[in-house]
Order: structure tokens, then C-alpha cells, then sequence
């Protein structure tokens, strides 16, 4: 049976698309989609990948209105938000650790949701 390997893109309106992928560049290294077919696009480490719809209703700033919620996996979570916050991007870190990891909440400059993962590592639950 034919089967899904993987996301192969994620495409999202912008008012101003050069300068949010300038932005995604600069604070999370993910380059824009090239111009051409020759150079290779960005690519992402192996790992998990959770697809989860949520109920909600389209629209709105909040996580839980949002459309989408694109999430990050990082590899230093700390590193990542303090480096964001030194932007002056607003990251509310989520201060529970949960068993798969930590995670933490931001907008881009458009208002688009984005959460960053660290997964946890094994011996990083609590309890462990």
C-alpha cells in the first residue's frame, strides 16, 4: 500500500513573502524555497513529526483560534528563545516539562503561531 514518507512542503499566504522568509532564515536557518530546480531546498533532520488537527474555529491570534500552528523542533530550546527574545521577538515558554519534551509559543511578524520543540532525551521526563 502506498503510503505518506513525510511533509514535503508547507505553504502559507504572507503580505510580504521576501521579508518573512528572510525572518524564518534568520532566527530558525530555514531557507526560502529556491529559485530554480537545481539547488536543493532546505533540509530538516531526521524526526518525529506530529499531525494532530485541533478543534477551533479559523481566525483570530490565539493558538487555539489560529488556522495552523506550525511547530519547530529545536535542538536547544533555551538557546533558541533567548536568541529570539534578544530580537525582541515575545516567546512565552511553557514552564511544565512534558514526557516527549519542552515547548514554547511565539508569532512571526505576521501573526502566523509557531511553537518550538525540544524533545526530551531519554532520562528527561519527570520522574525519570
Amino acid at each position: 500500500m502506498a503510503r505518506v514518507t513525510g511533509i514535503g512542503g508547507f505553504f502559507f499566504p504572507a503580505r510580504d513573502p521576501e521579508l518573512l522568509a528572510r525572518w524564518y532564515t534568520t532566527h530558525f536557518g530555514i531557507d526560502p524555497v529556491p529559485g530554480d530546480y537545481v539547488t536543493p531546498p532546505w533540509r530538516q533532520e531526521a524526526g518525529d513529526t506530529v499531525f494532530a488537527p485541533f478543534k477551533g474555529e479559523p481566525g483570530g491570534s490565539d493558538p487555539v483560534e489560529s488556522r495552523w500552528i506550525l511547530n519547530l523542533r529545536v535542538d536547544d530550546l533555551d538557546g533558541m528563545v533567548a536568541a529570539l527574545r534578544a530580537a525582541g521577538t515575545i516567546v512565552e515558554v511553557d514552564p511544565e516539562t512534558y514526557p516527549n519534551g519542552r515547548f514554547a509559543r511565539l508569532a512571526d511578524p505576521e501573526g502566523n503561531q509557531l511553537e518550538l520543540w525540544q524533545p526530551a532525551k531519554p532520562g528527561d521526563a519527570p520522574g525519570s
